[in-house]
Order: C-alpha cells, then sequence, then structure tokens
C-alpha cells in the first residue's frame, strides 16, 4: 500500500462531512490564528486541506516506516533493563519519524506548539497509524491524555508540560492496579502530601499500564487517608524527570507486543495534583476515558481494515479448483460482511467523533468567555450524543475487529495458522481491543441507560426524518421496522421491572439499538457516495436486520425461569 491515506478513500469522505464546517468554525474561533501564526488557516476550505496534507503525510510515513517495521517490532519487542524501557529498534525508527513530521501534540492549541486539530482528523490518524501496527499506535495515540491535562491543568501546567509533548515527548495514564482494574474505585496508590517540598508524593504499584515508562504520567491515586471509595481519589501529574518510578517488569502478552505494557513501583516519587482533589475518579478519569475509548475505537477500525486488506489480497491471488477463491460464494461472502463492518462500524467512529469534537470547543469556549444560551444547548446537546455513542463505537468495534480477524484467518486457510502471515499478527493485536480501557461488557453498562430512557430510539427516529437518494428510499422501511422491534424489545423488558432481566438482555438491546444507528449512518453515507458505500450499506442492512430479527426473539422469550437457566451455568 503505497499511502494509508489516499489508498482509502472512505477516509477523505469522512474527514469533508458536513459538520466539519462548524467543528472548524468552533475550533479556530472564527480563524483568529491566521494573524499571529503563518501556518493557522484562513478559512474553512484551508483548515480542511491543512488537516488533508497532514492525514497524507501520517498515511505516507505509516506506510513506508510503520508497515514495514511492524513483524519485526512484534517479534523483537521491548524489554526491561534496570527498571527502565528499551523500545524495540522499530519502535524507535516509528517515533523519530513521526517526532520529525510534527505529528504529537496534534489538538493542542498552536501557543503550546501544537496544530490545533479537531479530535476528528486526529482519530483518522490513529486509525491510519493502527491499520499498519497497532501496538506502536498505542504510544503514538496516548498523547491524546494531554486532551485531560489540558482540560483540568492550571496554566503553569499548560505551559511546562503541553510543549514537551507537542516536540514529542511520550504520556501514560497510571490507573490499573493488582486489586483494581475495572473497578478503579478500589485503587489504593497512596499519594501523601510534602509539606517540607510544597509537593504529592506517591507510593504503591500499578499494573497492566500502558507505555508504562513514558515521560509524563497522569496517575490515579488515594489523596485522602481513610477512605476506601472513589471520593477519596484524585489525579496527579508524574514527571519522569523527577525518578521515583521503576519498571518491574513488561508484560508477556498475546499481542500488541510494541507496545510495553507494564507494572509500576512508586517509591516516593514526586508529584503534583491535577484538578482539585477528590475529582480524580468521579470526574477526570471519566473524560480521560471517554477519550481513550474513542481511540480504541479508531484502533479497532484500522484493524478491521488491515483485516479486510489481508483477506481481500489473499483472496483475489489464492486459487483452487482452478479458480481464485474469492469467486466463491463462501469466500465473497466474508469479504462482503467484513466490508460493511468496516464501513459501519467507521461511520459510527467519526460521526461520534464530531460530536466529541463540539461539545468539547464549546467547553473550551466557555473557559474564555460565557457561552450564548445557544451555545449553551447546543453544547448540552452534543456532549449528551458524545456520551451515549462513545460506548457503541468503543464496543462493536473492537467486536467488528476480532470479528474480521477472524475471517481473514478463515480466508487464508492453513495458511492463515501459519506465524509468516500478518493476519496472525491482526488476529493476536485485535483480541485486546474488546476488552482494554473498558470491556465490552462495560461498555453495555454505559449504555444500557440511553436504552432505557429513550435517548437511542429518539436519535434512531430523528435519522429516520433524513432524506436518503431516490434509489436508497425505498428501504427505509426495513430501517424503521428494526427500530420498532428494538423498541418493543425494550418495552418488554422494562415492563418486568427486574433488574436482572435488564442486566441479561442489556448486551442484546445495546448491539440492536447500534446495529440501528449504524445502518442509519452508512445509508446516509450511500446516498451521498453510492460509488464508496452503496454496496456495504445493503449488506450491512441485511445483517442488521437478521441481527434485530435474532435478539428481538430472545428478549420475547426471556422469562424468571430462563434467568435461573443462567445463573446456573
Amino acid at each position: 500500500m503505497a499511502n494509508f491515506y489516499t489508498d482509502i478513500p472512505e477516509l477523505k469522505f469522512h474527514l469533508n462531512n458536513p459538520m466539519m464546517e462548524r467543528i472548524c468554525e468552533l475550533k479556530e474561533r472564527g480563524y483568529r490564528d491566521k494573524d499571529e501564526f503563518d501556518y493557522a488557516p484562513r478559512d474553512l476550505d484551508d483548515a480542511l486541506d491543512s488537516y488533508d496534507k497532514v492525514l497524507e503525510i501520517t498515511g505516507e510515513i505509516t506506510a513506508e516506516t510503520i508497515a514495514p517495521n511492524a513483524e519485526g517490532v512484534d517479534a523483537e519487542g521491548p524489554r526491561c533493563a534496570n527498571g527502565r524501557v528499551e523500545y524495540a529498534s522499530g519502535t524507535r525508527q516509528n517515533l523519530d519519524a513521526m517526532v520529525k513530521a510534527g505529528l504529537n501534540g496534534m489538538t493542542m492549541p498552536r501557543r503550546f506548539g501544537g496544530l490545533n486539530f479537531p479530535i476528528t482528523p486526529y482519530t483518522m490518524c490513529a486509525e491510519i497509524v493502527a491499520a499498519a501496527d497497532a501496538g506502536f499506535g498505542n504510544i503514538w495515540s496516548l498523547q491524546d491524555c494531554i486532551e485531560t491535562l489540558y482540560e483540568f491543568g492550571d496554566a503553569d501546567q499548560h505551559a511546562r508540560f503541553i510543549p514537551r509533548v507537542c516536540a514529542g515527548e511520550t504520556m501514560s495514564m497510571d490507573l490499573t492496579e493488582p486489586d483494581a482494574g475495572s473497578d478503579l474505585q478500589s485503587v489504593m496508590l497512596k499519594a501523601t502530601f510534602d509539606e517540607a517540598n510544597n509537593c504529592w508524593r506517591l507510593n504503591g504499584v500499578k499494573r497492566f499500564i500502558t507505555n508504562g515508562d513514558a515521560d509524563i504520567h497522569l496517575v490515579l491515586a488515594r489523596s485522602e487517608e481513610g477512605t476506601r471509595d472513589g471520593r477519596g481519589l484524585s489525579m496527579f501529574i508524574y514527571d519522569k524527570r523527577d525518578g521515583g518510578v521503576s519498571v518491574r517488569r513488561i508484560e508477556n502478552k498475546l499481542g500488541i507486543h510494541g507496545s510495553p505494557t507494564c507494572e509500576l513501583v512508586y517509591k516516593n516519587a514526586r508529584a503534583e495534583l491535577c484538578g482539585e482533589r477528590k475529582l480524580g475518579l468521579i470526574k477526570y478519569v471519566m473524560a480521560l476515558m471517554n477519550g481513550a475509548r474513542l481511540g480504541i475505537a479508531a484502533q479497532s477500525v484500522g484493524l478491521s481494515q488491515a483485516a479486510y486488506n489481508e483477506g481481500l489480497a489473499y483472496a483475489r491471488e489464492r486459487k483452487q479448483f482452478g479458480k481464485e477463491i474469492i469467486q466463491f460464494p463462501a469466500v465473497y461472502d466474508m469479504l462482503a460482511t467484513m466490508k460493511a463492518k468496516l464501513d459501519a462500524g467507521r461511520a459510527l467512529l467519526y460521526q461520534t467523533a464530531r460530536y466529541v469534537d463540539i461539545y468539547k470547543a464549546l467547553d473550551d469556549i466557555a473557559r474564555e468567555r460565557k457561552l450564548t444560551p445557544e451555545e449553551r444547548k447546543e453544547q448540552k446537546t452534543y456532549a449528551k450524543l458524545a456520551d451515549s455513542f462513545t460506548p457503541l463505537a468503543k464496543g462493536m468495534n473492537s467486536e467488528y475487529a476480532n470479528q474480521n480477524a477472524y475471517d481473514c484467518i478463515q480466508i487464508h486457510g492453513g495458511s492463515g495458522f501459519m506465524m509468516e502471515y500478518a493476519c496472525q499478527r491482526i488476529y493476536r493485536d485485535a483480541r485486546i481491543t474488546s476488552i482494554y480501557e473498558g470491556t465490552t461488557q462495560l461498555q453495555t453498562v454505559a449504555a444500557i441507560r440511553y436504552v432505557t430512557n429513550g435517548s437511542y430510539l429518539a436519535t434512531i427516529r430523528e435519522f429516520e426524518r433524513a432524506a436518503w437518494s431516490p434509489e436508497l428510499e425505498p428501504l427505509k422501511p426495513r430501517l424503521v421496522a428494526m427500530a420498532d422491534k428494538f423498541e418493543a424489545a425494550t418495552a418488554h423488558v422494562k415492563e418486568t421491572q427486574d433488574q436482572e432481566t435488564l442486566d441479561l438482555a442489556a448486551r442484546r438491546l445495546m448491539e440492536m439499538a447500534a446495529g440501528c444507528v449504524m445502518a442509519h449512518l452508512l445509508l446516509q453515507d450511500a446516498s451521498r457516495a453510492p460509488e464508496l458505500f452503496g454496496r456495504s450499506a445493503r449488506v450491512y442492512l441485511n445483517l442488521a436486520e437478521a441481527e434485530a430479527a435474532k435478539h428481538a426473539e430472545f428478549i420475547a422469550r426471556l422469562s424468571a425461569a430462563d434467568l435461573a437457566d443462567y445463573r446456573q451455568a
């Protein structure tokens, strides 16, 4: 692949979405930076052209450096020596190329050395990088931790840390511990205030920390002595330059080998408070995790693209029984389904990113001036949409990445089980996406309230009012029928007034909602660009329709006796 951006026209389609006009207007504050920075855009076309050029550079580096290094990095991996991480040689080359191209701190304001990019084009860069090497994607894309520091840190912290990230220094978020994985309110890393040196000291152990030997860390720690829940936790900034943290070991993982997943030991490590005490989990980690979940959704789409590329190329080359295997229905069925899931998941990813862009830009403006009543309403609307769509984007795309990687190996047959084919690395790398930054089960927990309060259904019904091309308009009654099934299934579960029944049905309800949303988004895209999305839209509608019917049937039959059977399992 010559360029991981220009060779995927679907990306440029999403970059040119009509919502980008509002996003750019807000992010650029009416393009005011043009008088101070010669590289700042002057208008919408200039901004989109800038994003396009940076995406092309990212695609070029990905094709020429990151992708060729991927197999070597997977084999070599990082190593731990004297309490420090040493990256694989290919990882060092990748980082050097990205830093020289100025692809760090992309979303940060220009006054700190950033590019002031919206989340949407940055997320596209993350997808592109992940399509070549998901492990390296983890290291590079953790730069988005700086969003949390920018949002909640003070002006002095902004001035000291943000330029370093824009210049290429790495970041990590140190949340989980040996006894606190998904249950972050159980975090016990101790933070005590050092009066003599006017700083905080951190003591304890963190585990499963991605890129754990990074330059700058955001750390969740217990600042309130005697507490045991989330109200006693605060967020801290740890600077590697100050010492006090060592890497005990690097985990031996199934996949994403290039990304060092570390166990860290904090010994009286100097740190500083980020934001206010006691809000570490309640406010700051929630913001941090939502950004991370969007990042894993992008990584998942990148892996889905990689799996589809490998499967398609092999199916076109491999001959059996006198013809290419892509000509067999059993194979082209898998490929068409893979592409439909990829296109649907990507549509959901970038719709979510655009929602995030609008509410975050308005949040940032609110730190400069009071929002107008219209702006406050807009901010509230898009914050809710972003919050509701994020678990769908992360949950569904991570599942699709796993499914596409599985089918990629299946298309390869016995060859796919051999280590010399890239599909086995993609398969191993994809597996973690439905686990870290909140399992699919936890995404369901985050999503289910938007099922029961009617938010998803209201959004779907609003989508039904959108105009489609005349060729696709006859398909709309099928989507309406899908939404009717979703509405009936939700009502059936709510009528039981039983929490356990809701918990058992939750995953299926979430998937019904997501299927309706993605089918609508993909058909909207197909109306604008039938040459890119027409086939996928029709294939995905068939798939989503069948899944909705299956889930509706299950939920309609759900009874108290069934609950007892599932508990026995």
